[in-house]
């Protein structure tokens, strides 16, 4: 660990020297430097352009207003971070932040503007720092390409900058997955430019929307939207959130490229016009190489992956515009006997995979009213492994002396999705979004399993699936914006869905309220009810898990946002969630199946299911967010929240994301356009686990629970400091951004899982990730 210290005071040292040999030169050049911002401003209902809308730079006299196609251009920007305040008579102001204007290079911020509600006496409207989402007035959270880009700990993921909310349990550092407000990772929704996109990760876990690695790349990103309950009616199919990511469009007026390099892997991208300034392309490819090193040193195994994205944008017409969007990814690891003797594993074999996801979305603008997003995509995922046991391996007293085949699986899960979102406006206090989506699943099944001891003891058959699946699926919905008053607005949504699969259909209703009691203070609730279709993995396994219902949830939301100041808000918020009709299995009657199966903690095959599973969780949230409006910008949460479940035998347990305890704060510190330092602290409470029964562990040589404490016991409670250091160079045509952060900063030893190490059949922990550094640079020209 002292070497480890020492090496990175060594890696500082170097970042200062490089900095002040070439700092007088720097500023020197830099006073020199300029780039350009530009956009377009419309209106966030109907989405036509605004003219003569008022776009300045905030604290200097740089602007312009927007024409009669609602574009705006202002040229000759020194170098640097900026706000931009964008304001138009009959519409609320806004300030957008984290504007970074580079050498040579064309920034593009689109800008969407909504109408002022009806005026009321005491209420005056100032510039907003904060995104708000029209039909999501509670429980939504909202960032940027560059703010999930210099998130510590994110890597660029956009699944691990919402960790740090307070509605997001911590999990494990290993894994992205998204355990929202008590639910699991099965229950997370992706959108991409209104195309969905089932899992966002490379290594997805089967039947879940988690992974360990994120898919997309952080420089597509123009905005992201995250909600974590009590969502509109346009979006189906899932119990506890909705992400919704929007991709920037590539630079219409030039040719511009990037490259990569970090301790993951390198990468480019490259975006420009496409044909004429009507349209535009972006596209990267990715590649880690942690493997190449390994086969260099000659010891060891290490996971491969790389990934290519594309968008593709032109305007048919002034109304009408088309996106083209693809994003493929290939996985592999393969684990040889000998390494996973060394690492205490009970199993080897390869794994690979791939993911993709290609769609077009059309955008047309009815008339100065109304519009429609419609999209048609495909998507799908490629499971491939091979799994044997590793003490079979050594062992000639186990199997016969023979290798021992525990699992073998080459699936496909395919979706074919057609979705139409549509917004009218009727006048000003009135307002609807309605639509569909029409989904076809083609999933070809095929694995096997050996006979095997599950995890409480019992004995379980050999299994062997051979089957494909396919459905359609239907949905349909409407919602209704009201500005009933000029202090309360509601949103009422109808949603209706039909699986002919199972021949169910599910009618949920919506409905969000917010009232404004001043200009800073407003209250905020919101209601509905949600479905969600069993995973297809799991219903593949016997005909008669057919007949299964499947599971939902109430959602009620009670909360208030607070504006300290115009760029620092408080936000509090109380829920309750409760859930039914979560699958249960008879022989396993302790266990929560939709937490397990999430995590790996148990082999996901079945002899039987029941429909009768009850869940809860409830908890209060606060959080206060600051955004970069001068050299500051940071979050800090808290929350206090419990899950739990009822279990075959009507016995109410822990579910195994009940921390009980979050809090985190993460900031950074900007003392001019060259450096940034930033930090990220998380605590959670330790989650249950369930203790290991040693006697049968030893008997069976492999983990075995106590079936007596299922998630009776606790892991101690997790806190871990990351921290980010950013440096920019800035040249004539071209820009450098050096980073380098380290995860877990104070080597906190976070238990990650109890496990028996099958090898030396012996009790064994596995820890989460220890200090990791990670650094890197990013070169744009």
């Amino acid at each position: 660990m002292k070497s480890f210290y020492k090496w990175l005071m060594v890696v500082c040292a170097m970042l200062s020297a490089v900095s002040s040999v070439s700092q007088v030169t720097e500023e020197s050049v830099e006073r020199q430097l300029s780039g350009t911002i530009k956009g377009t401003v419309v209106d966030a209902e109907t989405q036509q352009p605004l003219p003569g809308v008022t776009v300045q730079i905030t604290g200097t006299e740089r602007g312009a207003y927007t024409d009669i196609n609602g574009d705006f251009e202002i040229s000759k920007v020194p170098i640097g971070a900026y706000l931009v305040d964008i304001r138009s008579v009959g519409y609320q102001p806004l300030t957008r932040t984290d504007i970074i204007v580079k050498p040579g290079r064309i920034t593009t911020i689109p800008v969407e503007l909504t109408m002022t509600p009806v005026p009321v006496k005491g209420i005056r409207v100032t510039a907003g720092y904060f995104h708000e989402i029209q039909d999501q007035p509670t429980s939504a959270t909202n960032f940027t390409g560059e703010e999930i880009r210099r998130a510590p700990g994110s890597a660029g993921d956009v699944s691990r900058i919402v960790m740090v909310l307070p509605s997001v349990a911590q999990v494990n550092d290993q894994l992205n997955s998204l355990v929202v407000r008590g639910g699991s990772p099965v229950e997370n929704a992706f959108y991409i430019d209104n195309i969905e996109i089932p899992n966002i990760n490379h290594y997805p876990i089967q039947g879940t929307s988690g992974g360990p690695i994120g898919l997309l790349n952080v420089d597509f990103i123009q905005n992201v939207n995250f909600s974590a309950g009590g969502f509109s009616a346009t979006y189906g199919d899932r119990l506890s959130s909705v992400m919704e990511i929007e991709f920037r469009e590539g630079n219409r007026d030039e040719f511009d490229a990037q490259l990569d390099l970090s301790f993951a892997g390198f990468g480019a991208v490259a975006e420009g016009p496409l044909l004429t300034d009507r349209g535009s392309f972006m596209i990267s490819g990715r590649r880690s190489y942690l493997d190449m090193l390994v086969d260099v040193i000659g010891v060891g195994t290490a996971p491969k992956y790389g990934d290519y994205q594309g968008k593709l944008v032109y305007d048919l017409s002034p109304a009408n515009k088309m996106t083209v969007l693809g994003i493929y990814g290939w996985d592999g690891i393969e684990w040889n006997p000998d390494q996973s003797r060394d690492d205490g594993m009970p199993i080897y074999g390869p794994f690979k995979g791939y993911e993709y996801a290609f769609g077009a979305n059309w955008k047309y603008l009815w008339n100065r009213k109304g519009y429609s997003n419609t999209s048609l995509s495909i998507f799908g995922t490629k499971y491939i492994s091979d799994v044997f046991e590793t003490k079979a391996f050594f062992d000639s007293t186990v199997n016969g002396g023979k290798e021992l085949r525990l699992y073998q699986s080459n699936s496909l899960e395919q979706i074919v999705q057609l979705r139409s979102v549509n917004n009218y406006r009727f006048n000003n206090r009135i307002s609807t979004e309605f639509g569909f989506d029409f989904k076809y699943f083609y999933n070809d099944y095929f694995y096997n399993s050996a006979p095997y001891t599950n995890a409480i003891g019992d004995s379980i058959e050999a299994v062997y699936v051979d089957k494909i699946m396919e459905s359609p699926k239907y949905g349909l919905y409407t919602s209704l914006n009201l500005r009933l008053t000029g202090r309360l607005t509601a949103n009422a949504g109808l949603r209706y869905d039909y699986f002919p699969f199972n021949k169910r259909q599910y009618v949920s209703p919506r409905l969000a309220l917010t009232y404004q009691l001043s200009e800073r203070f407003s209250l905020k609730s919101a209601t509905g009810i949600y479905y969600q279709s069993l995973p297809l993995v799991l219903i593949s396994q016997k005909d008669e898990f057919e007949r299964l219902r499947d599971p939902r949830a109430y959602h009620y939301i009670l909360g208030f946002d607070y504006l300290l100041t115009p760029e620092t808000k408080l936000t509090v918020e109380a829920y309750y969630k409760d859930y039914r009709n979560f699958p249960v299995d008879p022989n396993q009657p302790q266990l929560f199946l939709a937490d397990e199966l999430s995590f790996m903690r148990m082999v996901g095959l079945f002899e039987n299911l029941d429909d009768n599973g009850l869940a809860e969780s409830y908890g209060l949230e606060g959080t206060i967010q600051k955004k970069l409006a001068d050299d500051i910008y940071g979050m800090a949460s808290a929350s206090y929240f419990r899950s739990k479940y009822r279990d075959y035998r009507g016995v109410w347990r822990n579910r195994l994301f009940d921390n009980r305890f979050i809090a985190s704060m993460e900031g950074g510190y900007k003392p001019n356009n060259k450096w940034e330092f930033s930090l990220r602290w998380i605590f959670a409470g330790g989650p249950p686990f369930t203790p290991l029964d040693e006697e049968l562990s030893e008997e069976y040589r492999r983990t075995v629970m106590d079936r007596r404490r299922v998630n009776m016991a606790r892991h101690p409670d997790y806190h871990s400091l990351n921290i980010r250091l950013d440096r920019r160079y800035s040249f004539k045509r071209s820009s450098l951004i050096v980073y380098f952060s380290v995860w877990n900063a104070y080597n906190r030893k976070n238990i990650g899982m109890y496990f028996w190490n099958e090898v030396e059949n012996r009790p064994d922990v596995e820890y989460q990730w220890m200090a990791l550094p990670v650094g890197g640079f990013e070169f744009e020209f």
